[in-house]
């Protein structure tokens, strides 16, 4: 045993061997096996309780021909778009702002951060209340009566608001953070140039801040895509499939028609769209991101 724990210590590339292999297992046993078998079963009927039977491109096929699929998707990237635009800018803006240094910047950064830690059923159960018809804050406040989720015009623009407003905190901290970085001298070198606040933003906080939003960008595009516990919380995909995304099709599939393959076939879809969009901000990083080079 003590000679085992001598070439243990001694042995550098064992011990990095041993300590990453708890990882490593779960990365095989949870996600990658997991991956190859509902590749499989994208090629496949399968109901859960009956025999997998080999469909071919059947599910592809069924999918690319509903018309519920082309609103689906449809309604996926209008909401990733708005998210990840709106969900990019106003923590940018903010983050400038409380980098200021204004009064009770610390309250404020705060009571920003505290959505995104808040646990998402909490925030769907506010939010509903929020947007109540008759009782909602939201309509008091505005003098308005609009059925916010219950409207096929209103209900995505309302989870659009709920989802930006979660992630505003997080992308603001991230903002912060590299603002932290940035030389004072190159904002007074503006100062004496006679650079005003809006310049100064546009052309030495953007262009210095690029790694950062290009990060943000990807990252809220991601997540965005992958949308459901929102959804499930509270619209259902309603009303008339106006809040239908890919992933709550994926566990309405799976889970309530038992048509596995099918949503396994609509989760590679979502995938290729996520690996598609992610080379392309990838390839535009150059023209993205200040002073890249690969």
């Amino acid at each position: 045993m003590k000679r085992f724990f001598e070439t243990f210590a001694n042995n550098e590339s064992l011990a990095a061997w041993i300590f990453i292999l708890p990882a490593l297992l779960g990365t095989f046993i949870f996600i990658i096996i997991p991956v190859i078998c509902s590749f499989g079963l994208s090629f496949t009927k399968w109901d859960l309780l009956n025999p997998v039977q080999f469909a071919g491109l059947q599910n592809y096929i069924e999918i690319f021909n509903e018309p519920l699929f082309g609103k689906i998707l449809l309604n996926t990237i209008v909401f990733a778009v708005s998210t990840s635009i709106l969900g990019v800018i106003i923590p940018l803006i903010l983050a400038v702002i409380l980098n200021s240094k204004i009064r009770s910047s610390e309250f404020y950064k705060t009571a920003y951060f505290l959505p995104f830690i808040t646990p998402m059923i909490v925030i769907g159960i506010v939010w509903q209340w929020i947007f109540d018809p008759n009782i909602g804050l939201l309509n008091k406040l505005l003098h308005l009566h609009i059925n916010w989720l219950y409207d096929t015009h209103w209900a995505l623009p309302a989870l659009i608001i709920v989802s930006v407003w979660k992630l505003i905190g997080y992308n603001m901290i991230i903002f912060l953070s590299s603002l932290s970085g940035i030389s004072n001298s190159m904002f007074e070198a503006a100062k004496i140039d006679g650079a005003g606040h809006v310049k100064t933003f546009l052309y030495v906080t953007v262009p210095m801040l690029s790694p950062s939003i290009f990060f943000v960008i990807i990252i809220t595009a991601i997540s965005s895509f992958q949308i459901f516990d929102l959804i499930y919380l509270m619209t259902q995909g309603g009303p008339l499939d106006s809040t239908n995304v890919l992933v709550y099709a994926i566990y309405k599939n799976a889970f309530e028609y038992f048509n596995v393959g099918k949503a396994s076939a609509i989760a590679y879809v979502l995938f290729v769209i996520i690996l598609i969009l992610t080379l392309i901000q990838w390839k535009l990083r150059k023209k993205l991101v200040f002073n890249e080079i690969d």
